[in-house]
């Protein structure tokens, strides 16, 4: 029998990668991170797609990416945090998985973000631009069924909490 997918979707710096690694090794199912696999096929970082080719350009190879996954089964897949963008993203995963939305407050994203000078749409002053595209975001993070505030969880509680949502939503 075919696993369903676990999907993670979030706003950057509230654990996808995180929760990802310890969902993979608690359930032998692959992660598969959606932006390190766009990387590795482009052959450039985010930044340097979204600086060359645009953030259009950028939505159009992980839609192609979205496509490509949620066709496969036993993944747990890491997605970029704009994948909310575009609801046919959501929709296919949902076909195949069981979609977790990942949220925390702005003042935890930014603890968590701060150092981190890879995310293109953090470039200048990190905190506006935080709670400005949070604010965007809000209602499309907040239409996914199944949320986990992530504040002041230990990853460990996290990644227990969804395994046991895939088992009461995998019979």
């Amino acid at each position: 029998m075919d696993k369903r997918n676990i999907v993670l979707v979030g706003f950057m710096g509230t654990g996808k990668t995180t929760i990802g690694r310890l969902l993979s090794a608690q359930t032998g199912m692959p992660l598969v991170d959606m932006d390190a696999m766009i990387e590795a096929r482009a052959g450039k970082s985010i930044n340097a797609i979204f600086a060359e080719d645009g953030e259009p350009h950028f939505r159009k190879l992980e839609r192609d990416m979205v496509r490509e996954l949620s066709a496969r089964s036993g993944q747990v897949i890491s997605t970029g945090g704009g994948i909310v963008l575009n609801p046919d993203n959501i929709a296919d995963y949902a076909k195949t998985g069981l979609v977790v939305c990942l949220l925390a407050s702005s003042k935890t994203i930014l603890e968590r973000v701060q150092h981190d000078d890879t995310r293109p749409l953090l470039a200048g002053d990190k905190q506006d631009k935080i709670v400005q595209l949070l604010e965007t975001r809000r209602p499309l993070y907040e239409a996914i069924d199944l949320k986990i505030n992530t504040d002041g969880l230990a990853p460990e509680d996290i990644a227990a909490r969804i395994i046991d949502l895939y088992h009461s939503n995998n019979s």
